[in-house]
């Protein structure tokens, strides 16, 4: 393996991304959950409610800041390393995440400060309504954001003239065919991946002897969200893989291990990929059953690797085993929903030792399932960057291998300082849970607005 300029820009690229996407999987989610928690407060003036919304938003404020840091790291590499793919897509994909800048952060940043400190500021009306704005702004960032990669998946609506591509229909390309189902799923990952946290958090304290009624109301949100969630993703993913199939058929392919093209495809369980020599090794598998799965017949034909030219096919070792870590994780995570499910309905979930331990050692999984699922997605796309028009290899920017892998190198370092730092710090946070919370801060307080009570007295 040869680290050129465009391997390491990938590499790059994947690091970065890696890091970013973290934070906002868990702020979409945790910032609903933020609006729910205001809004129970609200009805029925319940004082548990915003103690977890005090604690809670302090662990969103740190992700938030950490998304925001990572993902401009990201677009700069856009003119950096991928210079050609800018100017050759930035016509079309570059309104796209314009439009994610005006109308999803402009929204979430001009709230955000009320939703912070604004507690003796404004009404709780107001400060209710902020938080719902700085939630349905995470919905809109997904949204363009998902729209663009979306796009790059499956692209539709463009032309391109003189080696520049140019939108044609603008609605084509936002509502992309793969769009409306990959939103779906990775919202839905997002919610899954808060929910996953807030209970291992909750099974912390259980675990800790640190009962209380913050702890309960957080272990049943949390089940109740995995419980209904989960099972939906199952088939939220299946409608991706469909669309998948009809538009990136290779990609499929390298996801399920299919090298040759016969009725009656299996789903593999375990297998050993070997592309070089374009087979399987080990294999163990159901027959059938991915024919029925992706096309409804156990013996319909689907193609296999092999039906593509060696040089169109994806890295088949990393798509399929990225693939099973994300199914694998979801089913694990129907398991915990159904269990926790169980034990709420007979009233003993907060003596279910079992329980809270698998629901800590589970706590990561969304993350490592969102990880997973990008993986696939964007190794599987390879060798294109814009899926059958554009490659990967023609995108690159003109730079030299030591120039990438200095900054690489440099990334690696400082992203390893500060988040590592940032992701301390909220544990710390999840550690002390919402009881120390609620004793540090019986009323809701906010340096500013103390400081604007404190001049009013005065005067």
């Amino acid at each position: 393996m040869e680290f050129d300029a465009l391997l390491l820009s990938r590499l790059q690229f994947a690091f970065t991304i890696a890091f970013h996407i973290i934070f906002p999987s868990f702020t979409i989610g945790l910032a609903s959950f933020l609006a729910v928690l205001e809004g129970l407060h609200l009805f029925t003036k319940r004082e548990s409610f915003r103690t977890l919304y005090r604690f809670w938003v302090k662990v969103f404020a740190l992700a938030f800041g950490m998304g925001v840091v990572s993902g401009v790291v990201m677009s700069y590499q856009f003119g950096t390393n991928w210079s050609v793919f800018a100017d050759q897509t930035g016509s079309v994909l570059g309104p796209l995440l314009g439009y994610e800048v005006l109308t999803a952060f402009f929204l979430e940043a001009s709230f955000l400060g009320i939703m912070l400190f604004g507690w003796k500021l404004v009404g709780p009306r107001l400060h209710f309504a902020s938080t719902v704005i700085v939630a349905l702004g995470t919905l809109v960032s997904a949204f363009w954001i998902l729209s663009a990669n979306s796009w790059m998946q499956t692209p539709q609506g463009f032309a391109i003239e003189d080696g520049r591509f140019f939108a044609t229909s603008w609605m084509e390309v936002i509502f992309n065919p793969s769009f409306p189902s990959r939103f779906a799923h990775m919202v839905t990952a997002a919610y899954l991946t808060t929910a996953l946290v807030v209970l291992a958090t909750a099974a912390w304290q259980w675990i800790r002897k640190r009962p209380g009624e913050e702890v309960t109301i957080m272990a049943r949100m949390a089940i109740l969200t995995i419980a209904v969630l989960a099972p939906a993703q199952l088939l939220i993913g299946h409608e991706s893989g469909t669309v998948a199939h009809e538009y990136q058929p290779a990609k499929v392919a390298a996801m399920e291990g299919w090298w040759e093209t016969r009725p009656g495809q299996p789903t593999l369980l375990f297998a050993w990929p070997d592309q070089e020599n374009e087979t399987n090794h080990f294999e163990l598998g159901i027959p059938g059953l991915g024919s029925w799965v992706v096309a409804g017949d156990a013996s319909a034909e689907l193609e296999g690797l092999n039906a593509f030219a060696a040089e169109d096919r994806p890295p088949v070792f990393i798509t399929f085993w990225a693939f099973r870590v994300m199914v694998g994780l979801g089913l694990l995570m129907i398991a915990l929903g159904l269990w926790g499910a169980w034990t709420w309905w007979r009233g003993t979930t907060h003596k279910a030792s079992l329980l809270h331990w698998a629901a800590l050692a589970m706590g990561p999984s969304g993350f490592i399932a969102i990880l997973a699922g990008w993986i696939t997605a964007e190794v599987g796309r390879q060798p294109y960057v814009v899926y059958g028009v554009l490659r990967t290899a023609d995108a690159v920017s003109p730079v030299e291998a030591g120039q990438v892998a200095a900054s690489l190198l440099v990334f690696m370092v400082v992203y390893a300082i500060v988040f590592s730092a940032g992701a301390l710090f909220i544990l710390r946070i999840l550690g002390n849970g919402p009881e120390a919370e609620g004793r540090d801060h019986p009323e809701p307080q906010s340096a500013p607005a103390d400081a604007l009570a404190a001049g009013a007295q005065e005067n």
